[in-house]
């Protein structure tokens, strides 16, 4: 064994270790390493003990790690592509944020320690700052502005007040106050800063210059060490890292040094620790006499270590890189091979050099001295080795020269004489020394003796290479011959032990971890107490000590190295002979594989693949699902095969187990069984809490589940999931019952250990290669466990998210044997398990301390009592014993003679194999391999309780023709009867020669035929079970028998070589032979005349013959119906088309039976699927009942003879089930757990204009918009400047010029004398609502004070008194929905879901923020996996979890914990859209969604999703139709609004009413009152008298009053309402909020708003605080600011584009879409004039300054004027020419003049008033004053053009009235504020968000009081209040 002595070293580690994080309190160290699946280990330096592990997120590596201020989190930043960064709550392995870090290599991460939630990041070229809310970290870039360049960061620190120092790649620091750099020290270090560390002093900073220096804490310089000048300096060295505590300093360099320094004596540094740096070590030889071990390497340094003292003693400097050492045998010359051919001999004593030679032109890789110190033998990468004497100065005496590839290993003999050398091509070669001549001679070769062994090939060291592997990956190997062991080195960083000589390929070895990539030598020390291995790329030397095996004993306080991978320390797949057999059963069990082609899982997605032959149907007209149903009543057989320990009592003395995928509640006084019916898969292990009250059980499948139930109850608490693969083979709850523990059946049969209840997985960690049988948690100390399997006894402890384990120590007491059983006994140390060889061991920590023999063969099944314990084994015995295992207290066997006497049913043989033991109410509970469970009384006498088949498959199944019994066959060559009455017990059972398939009773009752696999089949006495008669004519299993009708005179037989005999009963005798089947025969019927047999085969045909001779008949489908048949189980033909399910290709239906009235036809198929289909099943697909019970396959179902039970075998998991039948008539209350038919109907209750819109809405977000106008061309920012005419002619004007100065560019008016800038823009109001295409987003606050709804990505806070709005900014994109916590403890708490990109967890994706309305205060921001966005939130009961449904393509369903920003449960919705989903008001776990075509009923178990589709079978003819809200009642009633305004009423998940018409439209919103109950629906109504497009119903929805809206509309279009006190809320579809009052149904209109969009036209009154807004709407609307309103809307009935005010503000123009415009008198709204000069759309229009002209722009690249002094006959005076695009804006000069007309393709051009001629001259044009500024193009504001507008444009602008300011609209939804004029190019500027995408106009007001945007996607109209700047 070996022990790391050097300082204490942290192993587990597997990769290299990269970066390391120091706890707060200093104990802990976090550290990080390089790898494919790295991780982060937290421990402890004291006792080196891992406490935690984090695994599972990032994936190349971990490049930072930084412990927060009170050192519960953690964060770390990956090395993968996106640098991603992690926090973590480290101790409970649970990761609580992810987040992409950057595109580029980050450096150093931080936390603020003077504020919380904040954290700093710096890398290439940036600096990030984070803040952490909720699950979501939300970066800032540091602005490096005009201070400093925008370089790369390497390290920082924080301080107070929001100051961030940082050190930059170029020496200088720099200085952040918030997110802007505030000053940079200039040249702190004269190279990059690679550290920089705080302390309550100041600063420590270390560079690349080699300096330390010290700073207060403002950063002023306190003094400076420079390391190069000490005595321990050098030339380059380079501080890495540095830590000031006090008036110590720590420093790390480059050189792999560790320094401490002592402030007041710096020029002595005290070197604590040193090593290799760059480059590969290779060189390392040990002295032959002292504890001295030499290394080189290629850092061209060779290094003299003591082993005693471990420290370096000796470093001298060469001139090549040196690649390998050799210490002459007096120890005086130290020898070093050069990488360039070349080697020197140094003296030991003072380093100096003897000799240096060069002969070879490569590497020499390996040299030795001889044993008697006469020469040296030099191994080149020439492949040759040279000898060379050296006593005579080395001179060269002889050559080697056998080898073709490089000299990789030699070895001398100890006389001298010969030599041994390996080479890279793996031959082994011998040589007479010192000619050199090679030497083949085997008998010559046999008598060496060699003095050393450090070869790798040869017969004494075979075993170092694994068994079946010819890689060449082991470097080193050395011999110790006294110790008798051998050490090895290998490329995985692995050091091993093996015994010396190992001669068998693949022996055992102990393997010891800590280097990280390839171990490239390792030698013993002179005295063998210590092995010394060098790493190659990690530069470390190691030192082990090495504790022979007589020591162990004594040693057995050090504990063996703890390890994360699998260590194979003491397993390596050896050949050795003490390895005993495998018992036979354990054999079969290893061998059993539980994948499946197809799992249950994988349903959905085939479905989805076969949509097209679903559509393809769908047209026809399909059978409905029968009226009958059945349910399961009593299940034969209990898994005992393949499982253990998975048998117990309850609390109320039942007994619990598992078969198939059923879990049994038996109540054996009544006989009768309760079922958990959860799984839909084999179950494969359960345990029982320790209260006995609840079950878990674990199941196969793809992601496979555990589910922990109640046993009274049976209802699931909770479903554990997402974590093992294939399956579960073994469960464990800890003493308290708050853990679970599981294994999985992957190939690393990993092992979870799980807080159930939450559903949280606590720990994971691969467990073992082979088998794991059990798992079992420590009683007293709930983070330990032990596994035991195949050659393995683990003991685990949990450390974080990881777990931690250990091998069992079997010390020299022999090998691990494989464990079947394991448990712990009455201390917290002691731990006992059975082995496969039958005996129990008894360990105590991890160490065997002794075994007793128990068992004859393997002990499966272990108990403990209070005062001992309880075995059994495949002895059949059960053994008690005293808590010690001294002494057996007694025994029991298993046998028929034990069984009292009255027990039903009967033993199969004695002494079976036991696999389940358990005590309780003085008994002994006992199962069995055989599929028996048995209970044993204390004082002796066997009670049978369950039976079934054993292992094998069930394929035959008979029901007899007029009693309640049926028989089956099996392949485990049994026949037994059994009775379907309520004594359900076996009546007998016949054991067979060989198994069988199928088996039929007569039609008296009297015989019972059976067929056998190996192709005979008897007859017996049905009673006895006694021979009658045998026949065997076929070679190959008989797959059916069947008895003609009537007198049974015939029988026929089909066999798989694809015939049917027909036999004549009465005369034993083949009468006929039916040929001519291509396959195997699966199924037979006979007619009622005994005369017709139908025939299915394999190949799926459908065939007749005749009897008795076997003449084959055709006969026409249509006929086949009317011929009377006497049974039916075919599974072809067109009456049974309907039974194949879409995924037909994969899954087979195997079995099927008609019912004696031709009414229900049963059938079984592939996917243990039982299905109920009306017969005839005409036509594809035909709607079923299906139901789950079975695991895989279904292999027969027959009904008994008067229909009232249905029988059904499933094949492997060996249960027989009984099903009652419950006819149509008589329903019972209580629901059938049936699953309705797979296909959703076709009808889906109509088509809605709303509803499509609202379901096909394509949701873009912000960063992707793309531009609204159809612009071509160069954008202004690319486009090249034309020079000036001055620059033309090179004139150079004097700067102080005597022309006449510039002109204003803006006619600047009414702003009085100073001109003060606006330097800020506040957002005041909000006129819009997102009522069109989002829906229940309105809701009260604060008993109706307030309401709350969203426009765009803001949220809107709106007090009905005063109209005020205040509003919550920190969306970046759309708000899709808003819910409210109605819960009294989070008082008006709001929960609002945004759009966003692909969920990859950064600033773009989807985001659901909650928020306190009242203060706007974030409390959290949950980042989701709802790619596109989110489209509905809930609250839950208690407010502290929330529901989200996002617009993905699976509609994924997620719930929170909100507060810790933890998802808890996730899953996919359905395939179409899902409108809305809530949580009842009553509920925590319940909730309901509703969408298209979808209704489901969904329960929160742990973490996971339970669902119940909504039934609809109750009411004759419903359908499923498309459901848009849901609302509740008392007693579990759902309410749902559908798509043609029926109400449906769901019980639990049964439709139970339909309220018709409840609206004449859709029902889109509903609202459940919690104080009285009363229900609000709205929905889309066209108002009348009596109907109302809003009501208020009762509690059950049987009585409304409608109310009808009062806006005018022809029709009403309610999206949402909400009910307060005496008041109802309604937001429609038009953009209106709406009061409504119950009383006296009087509607107050709170809120207008565009019903659509784009709001295009946009004007604001010369002189007053009003403007109007024109949209596409066809609506004209005059706004109030100061009122906060709107005064008037004039409706056009088409689209308008732009809309002007006259210059004295009496006069509105009107452009619309269709290229008419209006001109309306403001005072009296009445039409002036109107004009419709052009086909397409009015894009702006102009009044000219002096009123005189009006300009008029269109898309059809034109503008024309008008002259309105001629009056309202509106004639076109001119137009303007050559205008190269269509219009944008237009703008007049102040004189009338000129007009400035700016188009799509990004050209501005100037034209002449009234002539339309356009000016060319820039001088001119250069000199005009404008009357207004509206323009995006232009000299003057290119500097609005961001460099992000690739496909984005800047679409509206406008300059202030005081001609300083510019806002700015854009495609992205941003308003922007520049200074004007803004020439240089991406001018600086502020950004406003508010907007959805697309601005489409923005204008100042008058008196630049406010500033208005105009929406396009979002309707909305925002009002900025302008902040000016003070003088």
């Amino acid at each position: 064994m070996l022990r790391n002595s050097v300082p204490q070293c942290h192993a587990p580690e597997s990769m290299r270790i990269w970066y390391l994080a120091l706890h707060p309190e200093q104990v802990l160290v976090a550290t990080g390493q390089v790898g494919k699946e790295p991780y982060i280990c937290v421990w402890d330096s004291y006792t080196v003990q891992t406490i935690s592990i984090l695994k599972d997120v990032h994936t190349h590596g971990i490049a930072c790690l930084a412990f927060d201020l009170d050192g519960q989190r953690l964060v770390s930043v990956g090395l993968d592509s996106k640098n991603t960064i992690c926090v973590w709550d480290w101790r409970r392995g649970r990761m609580i944020s992810m987040a992409p870090g950057h595109t580029d290599r980050i450096f150093d991460i931080s936390w603020d320690l003077y504020q919380p939630n904040k954290l700093v990041s710096c890398g290439v070229k940036h600096i990030k700052f984070w803040s952490l809310c909720g699950n979501s970290l939300t970066p800032k870039r540091g602005v490096f502005g005009k201070t400093g360049d925008l370089q790369t960061i390497l390290c920082l620190a924080c301080a107070r007040d929001e100051v961030t120092h940082s050190g930059a790649l170029n020496g200088d620091i720099y200085v952040w106050k918030g997110i802007n750099l505030i000053r940079t020290i200039q040249g702190a270090h004269a190279a990059g800063i690679f550290s920089m560390n705080a302390c309550e002093e100041g600063f420590a900073t270390g560079g690349r210059d080699g300096c330390v220096r010290l700073w207060d804490l403002n950063f002023k310089p306190i003094t400076v060490i420079d390391l190069r000048e000490t005595d321990q300096g050098y030339k380059g060295l380079s501080v890495r890292s540095v830590c000031w505590r006090g008036d110590h300093i720590l420093v790390g360099t480059q050189d792999s040094e560790i320094f401490e320094i002592v402030v007041h004596e710096r020029n002595k540094p005290f070197l604590i620790m040193q090593g290799h740096c760059e480059g590969e070590l290779w060189a390392l030889a040990v002295h032959p006499t002292k504890p001295l071990a030499m290394t080189g390497s290629d850092d061209r340094s060779v290094r003299i270590w003591s082993l005693i003292d471990h420290a370096l003693i000796a470093r001298c400097n060469m001139e090549e890189p040196i690649r390998c050492a050799a210490v002459s045998t007096d120890g005086i010359h130290l020898a070093l091979g050069m990488k360039d051919g070349s080697f020197t001999v140094l003296r030991v004593r003072d380093m100096t050099e003897v000799v240096h030679i060069k002969d070879r032109k490569e590497a020499i890789h390996e040299l030795k001295y001889s044993p008697d110190g006469t020469f040296l033998a030099v191994g080149s990468n020439d492949s040759s080795v040279d000898i060379y004497g050296v006593v005579q100065r080395y001179k060269k005496v002889g050559e080697c020269v056998g080898s073709v590839s490089f000299i990789t290993h030699m070895d001398w003999s100890s006389d001298s004489k010969y030599l041994q050398t390996n080479d890279g091509s793996g031959k082994r070669l011998f040589y007479k020394m010192p000619s050199g001549k090679e030497v083949t001679n085997k008998e010559e070769l046999k008598g060496i003796q060699w003095a050393s062994w450090t070869c790798v090939y040869g017969l004494e060291v075979n075993g170092i290479w694994p068994k079946y592997s010819d890689i060449n990956d082991i470097n080193s190997v050395d011999g110790n011959f006294n110790g008798q062991v051998l050490v090895t080195a290998d490329d995985y960083g692995i050091v091993k032990l093996f015994r010396y000589p190992c001669l068998r390929k693949g022996a055992k070895f102990k393997k010891y971890l800590g280097h990280s990539a390839h171990v490239t030598n390792v030698r013993w020390s002179h005295d063998h107490q210590w092995v010394v291995s060098i790493g190659g790329a990690d530069h470390s030397v190691f030192q082990w000590k090495f504790i022979p095996e007589r020591k162990l004993k004594d040693a057995i306080h050090i504990a063996p190295q703890e390890s994360l991978i699998d260590s194979n320390s003491d397993e390596s797949d050896s050949d050795q002979s003490d390895v005993p057999e495998l018992d036979s059963e354990i054999e079969q069990e290893t061998q059993i594989t539980y994948r499946r082609q197809v799992y249950k899982e994988d349903l959905p997605q085939l479905k989805e693949q076969c949509k097209e032959k679903q559509k393809s149907a769908a047209s026809k007209r399909r059978e409905r699902a029968p009226g009958n149903s059945i349910r399961l009543h009593f299940v034969h057989g209990y898994r005992g095969c393949d499982c253990r320990s998975n048998l117990f009592y309850t609390q109320t003395g039942e007994i619990v187990y598992h078969v198939a995928a059923v879990g049994v509640v038996y109540n054996r006084q009544q006989n009768t069984q309760r079922f958990y019916l959860g799984h839909d898969d084999d179950i494969l292990c359960l345990a029982i809490h320790p209260l006995k009250d609840y079950v878990a059980t674990g199941q196969v499948g793809r992601d496979s589940s555990i589910h922990i139930w109640d046993t009274e109850t049976i209802k699931p608490l909770s479903v554990l999931k997402g974590y093992h693969q294939y399956g579960v083979c073994a469960v464990d709850f800890s003493a308290d019952g708050k853990r679970l523990a599981s294994v999985g059946i992957d190939d690393n049969h990993s092992i979870v250990l799980w807080d159930w209840k939450k559903g949280e997985k606590l720990s994971a960690v691969r467990g073992s290669k082979d088998k794991i049988f059990v798992v079992k948690i420590n009683p007293y100390m709930p983070d330990k466990l032990i596994t035991a399997g195949i050659k393995h006894m683990k003991f685990w402890r949990r450390a974080g998210g990881g777990l931690i384990g250990r091998k069992g120590c079997i010390g020299a007491m022999g090998r691990t044997d494989t464990m079947m059983c394991a448990v712990y006994g009455w201390t917290e140390e002691m731990a006992f398990s059975g082995t496969s060889t039958g005996d129990v061991c008894i360990w105590r920590d991890l160490f065997l301390i002794k075994t007793i023999k128990a068992h004859d063969g393997p002990v499966f099944s272990m108990h403990a009592l209070e005062k001992g314990f309880v075995t059994g084994g495949k002895d059949g015995v059960v053994a008690l014993w005293d808590d010690t295992f001294e002494r057996c207290l007694k025994t029991y066997a298993i046998k028929r003679a034990a069984l009292a006497p009255g027990s039903k049913g009967l033993l199969l043989e004695d002494n079976p194999s036991i696999r389940a033991i358990s005590l309780g109410h003085g008994h002994i509970l006992v199962g069995t391999k055989n599929g028996e469970i048995l209970e044993v009384d204390k004082s002796g006498p066997i009670t049978l309780l369950v039976q079934g088949h054993m292992e094998g498959e069930v394929w035959g199944l008979a029901t007899h023709p007029h009693l309640p019994i049926c028989a089956t066959v099996s392949d485990d060559k049994t026949l037994r009867i059994w009775d379907l009455s309520p004594s359900h017990c076996m009546l007998a059972v016949r054991k067979l020669k060989k198994g069988g398939r199928c088996c039929c009773f007569s039609p008296d009752g009297k015989a019972l035929a059976v067929g056998l696999n190996d192709g005979s089949f008897l007859m017996v006495n049905a009673d006895t079970l006694e021979d009658l008669v045998s026949f065997h004519h076929r070679k190959d299993v008989i797959s059916e028998i069947r008895f003609s009708p009537g007198s049974g005179k015939y029988l026929a037989v089909a066999s798989c070589d694809s015939f049917v005999d027909i036999y004549n009963v009465m005369s034993s005798k083949r009468v006929g032979i039916c040929k001519g089947a291509s396959s195997y025969i699966t199924h037979m019927d006979w007619d009622i005349r005994g005369k017709l047999l139908q025939v299915n085969t394999g190949a799926k045909e459908q065939l007749f013959f005749e009897a008795p001779r076997g003449k084959r008949q055709t006969i026409p489908s249509l006929e086949v119906e009317k011929i009377g048949w006497a049974s039916w189980t075919s599974v072809l033909g067109s009456c049974c088309e309907g039974i194949w399910p879409i995924i037909g290709e994969v899954t087979d239906v195997t079995a099927s039976c008609l019912t004696s009235d031709s009414k229900v036809l049963a059938t079984g198929d592939d996917f243990g699927f039982v299905k109920l289909f009306r017969f005839p099943a005409k036509g594809k697909f035909g709607k079923f009942k299906r139901y789950v019970a079975h695991s895989t396959h279904v292999t027969n179902v027959r009904w008994t003879h008067e229909d009232s039970l249905l029988v059904t075998v499933g094949g492997a998991d060996t249960s027989l089930m009984l099903w009652t039948h419950e006819m149509e008539g008589h329903r019972e209350s209580r629901q059938c757990d049936s699953e309705e038919s797979d296909l959703d109907s076709e009808e889906d209750g109509g088509y809605d204009s709303d509803v499509t819109r609202e379901n096909e809405i394509n949701y873009t977000i912000k960063a992707l918009s793309t531009n609204i106008r159809p612009m071509f061309g160069i954008k202004p920012h690319l486009q090249q400047k034309e020079p000036s005419l001055d620059e033309r002619q090179g004139v150079v004007r004097p700067p102080v010029s005597r022309a006449l100065p510039q002109p204003e560019k803006l006619q600047t008016n009414n702003v009085g004398k100073k001109k003060r800038p606006i330097e800020d823009l506040v957002l005041e109001l909000v006129f819009g609502y997102r009522g069109k295409d989002c829906r229940n987003n309105v809701h009260y606050l604060n008993d109706g004070a307030d309401i709350i709804y969203h426009t765009a990505s803001v949220g809107i806070l709106y007090n009905v008194a005063t109209g005020s709005q205040s509003f919550y900014q920190e969306h970046n994109d759309d708000i899709l929905c808003l819910t409210v916590n109605q819960h009294p403890k989070f008082t008006n708490l709001v929960a609002t879901g945004q759009v966003g990109d692909s969920a990859d967890m950064s600033a773009t994706a989807p985001s659901i923020h909650v928020w306190d309305a009242m203060n706007k205060q974030t409390l959290s921001v949950l980042r989701c996996y709802h790619s596109k966005g989110v489209c509905s939130v809930s609250f839950s009961a208690t407010g502290k979890l929330l529901l989200s449904v996002g617009l993905d393509p699976e509609h994924t369903i997620t719930i929170w914990k909100w507060q810790e920003g933890a998802k808890i449960a996730s899953r996919t919705g359905h395939n179409q859209r899902i409108f809305v989903a809530e949580f009842r008001p009553d509920s925590d776990t319940q909730f309901v969604s509703v969408g298209v075509k979808h209704v489901r009923f969904w329960t929160l178990a742990g973490r996971v999703l339970l669902s119940k589709k909504g039934l609809l079978s109750s009411i004759e003819d419903a359908r499923m139709q498309t459901m848009l809200s849901v609302a509740f009642g008392a007693n579990n009633l759902t309410f749902t609004g559908t798509i043609s305004g029926d109400v449906c009423v769901w019980k639990d998940h049964v439709l139970v009413r339909i309220v018709a018409k409840a609206h004449n439209g859709p029902v889109f919103t509903m609202y459940t009152t919690l104080r009285d109950g009363l229900i609000v629906t709205g929905g889309k109504e066209r108002p009348s008298k009596e109907g109302g497009a809003v009501k208020l119903w009762d509690q059950e929805l049987k009585r409304c009053r409608a109310f009808r809206l009062e806006t005018g509309q022809m029709t009403d279009c309610v999206r949402s309402v909400c009910r307060g006190k005496g008041k109802i809320l309604v937001g429609t579809r038009n953009a209106e909020i709406i009061e409504v009052g119950e009383k006296n149904a009087a509607c107050n209109i709170l809120i207008n708003g565009h019903m659509d969009g784009p709001i295009w036209g946009l004007a604001t009154h010369p002189s007053r605080d009003f403007f109007l807004s024109a949209a596409e709407d066809g609506t004209v609307r005059l706004w109030d600011i100061a009122e906060k309103k709107m005064l008037n809307k004039v409706s056009l009935g088409h689209a308008a584009r732009t809309i002007s005010y006259s210059p004295e503000g009496d006069m509105v123009a009107i452009g619309m879409k269709n290229g008419e415009f209006i001109i309306l008198l403001v005072t009296s709204l009445k039409i002036w004039g109107k004009k419709r000069d052009r086909r397409s759309a009015i894009q702006d229009i102009r009044f000219s300054p002096d009123s005189r002209y009006l300009a008029v722009g269109t898309s059809e690249n034109a503008v024309d004027f008008y002259d309105l002094t001629l009056g309202p006959t509106l004639n076109r005076v001119s137009y303007c020419k050559d205008i190269p695009s269509f219009v944008i804006q237009m703008d007049f000069s102040a004189d009338s003049r000129f007009l400035q007309v700016s188009t799509g393709c990004y050209k501005r051009q100037v034209y002449e008033v009234p002539s339309g001629r356009q000016l060319m001259d820039q001088a001119v044009i250069d000199r005009i004053t404008w009357a207004t500024w509206t323009s995006i193009l232009g000299d003057e504001v290119v500097g609005i053009w961001s460099r992000h507008a690739e496909k984005a444009d800047v679409n509206c602008a406008c300059v202030s009235h005081s001609g300083i300011s510019l806002v700015t609209g854009d495609d992205f939804g941003m308003v922007k504020l520049f200074d004007f004029p803004c020439p240089e190019k991406f001018a600086k500027h502020k950004r406003f968000l508010g907007h959805s995408a697309h601005l489409t106009n923005i204008r100042f007001t008058s008196g630049d009081k406010y500033v208005v945007s105009a929406g396009g996607d979002d309707c909305s109209l925002f009002i900025w209040k302008c902040v000016h700047m003070l003088h």
